[in-house]
């Protein structure tokens, strides 16, 4: 790709961002309102569209290869960014955040991770530049994560125990309640952080945490730096219609998991041979979505077994709450 073909992609991209970010929040959603099921899914398949037509764009100007490592990625990063969605949901739960603001909450939420992501795979590009044997080190880090992800029982979440919360509260001067969409009140001469911006503080350290084991499994397909950069943001810019479309069924995927920690290895090893052998974009395709696809199918045909009756509370349920009858 040549430079000034790589400055359009660029200028193309930045575009199309920043227009949906005006319409969304500037137009369909200047209002605080609650997201519906009908708008999550307009939503959902607008920026799905917008990836794919983008990807469209990548294959007229840089060919195939180039098409199929931006696809490959955008469908990894989409499907490890399903986890953010548990942790945005007992987030939400554990604040009590009013449902007409979670909308504003995940927007300046992903406006973050423009940033956050951004410099992560601008330090992992610089690095796999001067030092070869860093893809190894991003290899074994994949095949751990892998493992762990593979073998670990699911666990509660629990957002009042992150670390950078605990920061924040040390240091910040927070309301009791809420006080509209602000993120920011002045009381008495003195400035106030709301519980949105508390809210807000949980959901970026959580990207950020994401983010460490997705962006080392998107350089493990290409070492593209815009590839890789723009698979990122549009596979987040969808998180926020898709957390208030398919919450539910998200949760009945069961075998998600371990298919994503199978991806996570296959790519982790697939860096780590790739000196010796090089596996074709086309393959590393068919078993990325393969074994993506399969999981979904699998979760349609078997049903989860009948969970016993039990007095807690479901998962990311705020403290007090009565368990479903």
């Amino acid at each position: 790709m040549t430079a000034p073909g790589q400055a359009l992609h660029w200028v193309v991209f930045g575009i199309v961002v920043v227009v949906m970010l005006a319409l969304d929040l500037g137009v369909f959603h200047r209002k605080a309102h609650v997201v519906g099921v009908r708008e999550a899914a307009i939503w959902s398949l607008v920026w799905i569209g917008l990836a794919l037509l983008f990807n469209l764009g990548i294959y007229w100007r840089s060919g195939s290869d180039r098409a199929l490592e931006f696809f490959q990625a955008w469908l990894i990063e989409k499907a490890l960014s399903v986890d953010n969605l548990f942790v945005f949901l007992a987030a939400f739960s554990f604040f009590a955040v009013p449902e007409k603001l979670q909308h504003r909450v995940l927007f300046w939420g992903i406006l973050g991770a423009l940033v956050t992501r951004g410099v992560f795979i601008a330090v992992g590009a610089v690095l796999l530049a001067a030092f070869h044997w860093v893809i190894y080190i991003f290899g074994v880090f994949l095949v751990i994560t892998a493992a762990r992800l593979f073998f670990a029982a699911d666990e509660q979440i629990h957002p009042e125990k992150n670390p950078v919360l605990a920061i924040f509260r040390r240091f910040v001067r927070v309301t009791p309640d809420y006080d509209g969409s602000h993120f920011y009140v002045r009381r008495a001469g003195q400035l106030f952080a709301t519980p949105l911006l508390t809210v807000l503080v949980v959901i970026e350290a959580t990207d950020v945490v994401f983010a460490v084991d997705s962006i080392p499994a998107v350089f493990g397909v290409t070492r593209d730096v815009f590839i890789v950069y723009t698979s990122n943001i549009f596979a987040v810019l969808g998180l926020r219609a898709l957390c208030f479309l398919v919450a539910s069924l998200v949760r009945r995927l069961r075998f998600l998991k371990p298919a994503l920690a199978l991806v996570l290895a296959f790519v982790g090893g697939k860096m780590l041979i790739a000196d010796r052998h090089r596996i074709s974009d086309v393959v590393s395709l068919l078993v990325v979505g393969g074994l993506i696809s399969g999981a979904a199918l699998l979760s349609a045909l078997i049903p989860p077994p009948a969970a016993p009756f039990s007095d807690a509370p479901p998962p990311g349920a705020p403290p007090g709450s009565e368990p479903p009858v």
